[in-house]
């Protein structure tokens, strides 16, 4: 009996130790491998930082949500971990079209990489484990909806791209809306917190009676093809998109309020207006390059200069009492070029103005993104209240602006 007790225990044990070592196997097998980057994510926010939703990322190397999420996912804003990112058309109906197998691979890859997820709607966001912000950046006239779908997901704060709305209407109840519900609203107004805007308005306030002229350049060809493809695009116009940022420091720095507009005039030599077919076959007329001064009821003078196809690059300069140029300074300066020539030989289908842009891109998510996980004041960064009034500035010049160009 004892003989066949010890057979039976030692079979058992046999048994045991192959049950376990294959289960050990299994597992070490069949785990699969994105489990395991997910429970290890690199991206997962953690006390200290926001857990930041992308609405609306767009394609690679085109959108401005891609690039958004490039900066947040190689780790360049620190308060910030992009955990979720939201794209229903290259996920939806977009999926098999233009540009739709390059974001599914940047999909895959970023998923793989950072187990960042891809989700199609806000609605299927779940509870925040740490205070979250949106980062709006889809189409202008869809953010009324997405705004109130954020603030619906639990959003302690909206980074909303430029100009927020369509309309100064809509955007007035968004501001509103979010003002009721107690979220703050910041603004994708990179240009306030540039340095080459800091180091202008600081240049000029050392010249007594000086004046400023900020100049905006985009590298459109100068063709009816490639301007009427613009023109149809951003057919909110220009002043409500290339040159809106402009105006945000016009509303920001210098008191233009619509009521506080004593005249404005445009430089007819500069300026040009057209009105050309787009894609559709549908004309639009917009200017392909705008250049006016505006006068304030508060004695403040300062002019804005846009070019569809003035190159890559805009600057700021400060002239004298006489009207000479005393002062000028670029975007990007020498300092920031070799960070734009080290992103184009990485990104080198991206469109160029990622590149100039970039620090101060950089910047405005991380002050928005810390305010979100620490209430520290985003200082320098355009409220939703600027961005109304910059919105009604623009409603306000464009006809004047069309009508002294006619």
């Amino acid at each position: 009996l004892i003989s066949s007790l010890v057979v039976i225990i030692v079979v058992a044990t046999m048994f045991a130790t192959a049950f376990s070592h294959l289960s050990k196997s299994a597992f070490t097998v069949a785990r699969p491998a994105a489990t395991n980057k997910v429970l290890t994510r690199a991206l997962a926010a953690t006390a200290g930082q926001a857990e930041v939703v992308l609405v609306g990322c767009g394609a690679p190397n085109r959108g401005m949500g891609w690039y958004h999420a490039v900066q947040m996912l190689e780790g360049r804003c620190p308060s910030a971990s992009l955990d979720y990112i939201i794209e229903p058309w290259f996920l939806g109906p977009g999926s098999t079209g233009p540009g739709g197998p390059e974001f599914a691979e940047w999909a895959d890859s970023s998923t793989s990489k950072y187990g960042t997820k891809f989700i199609t709607s806000v609605a299927d966001l779940p509870t925040p484990e740490q205070p979250r912000v949106a980062l709006i950046s889809g189409r202008t006239a869809d953010n009324p909806r997405l705004l109130n779908e954020c603030i619906d997901a639990g959003c302690k704060c909206i980074y909303l791209e430029k100009p927020g709305a369509p309309t100064v209407k809509e955007l007035e109840e968004m501001k509103s809306c979010a003002e009721e519900a107690g979220i703050e609203v910041l603004m994708g107004y990179n240009k306030n917190v540039c340095k080459y805007v800091r180091k202008t308005r600081e240049f000029a306030e050392t010249i007594p009676g000086s004046h400023v002229t900020f100049v905006s350049n985009n590298a459109y060809e100068n063709t009816p093809e490639s301007l009427g493809e613009c023109f149809e695009r951003n057919a909110e116009g220009m002043l409500k998109n290339m040159a809106i940022h402009e105006l945000a420091l016009l509303v920001s720095f210098y008191d233009v309020s619509v009521e506080n507009i004593e005249s404005v005039e445009a430089d007819k030599e500069f300026s040009s207006m057209q009105t050309l077919p787009g894609p559709s076959g549908k004309e639009f007329t917009d200017f392909d390059k705008i250049k006016f001064t505006i006068k304030t009821k508060t004695g403040k003078e300062v002019s804005v200069a846009a070019d569809r196809c003035g190159g890559t690059d805009s600057y700021a300069t400060v002239t004298d009492t006489d009207g000479e140029e005393v002062f000028r300074y670029w975007m990007p300066d020498d300092e920031d070029k070799a960070t734009v020539q080290t992103l184009q030989a990485k990104y080198p289908t991206a469109m160029p103005y990622f590149f100039t842009q970039d620090p101060d891109y950089v910047t405005v998510k991380e002050l928005a993104a810390k305010f979100t996980a620490t209430g520290e004041e985003a200082e320098g960064l355009a409220t939703i209240g600027i961005a109304v009034e910059t919105l009604r500035v623009a409603e306000y010049l464009t006809p004047l602006l069309m009508e002294q160009l006619k």
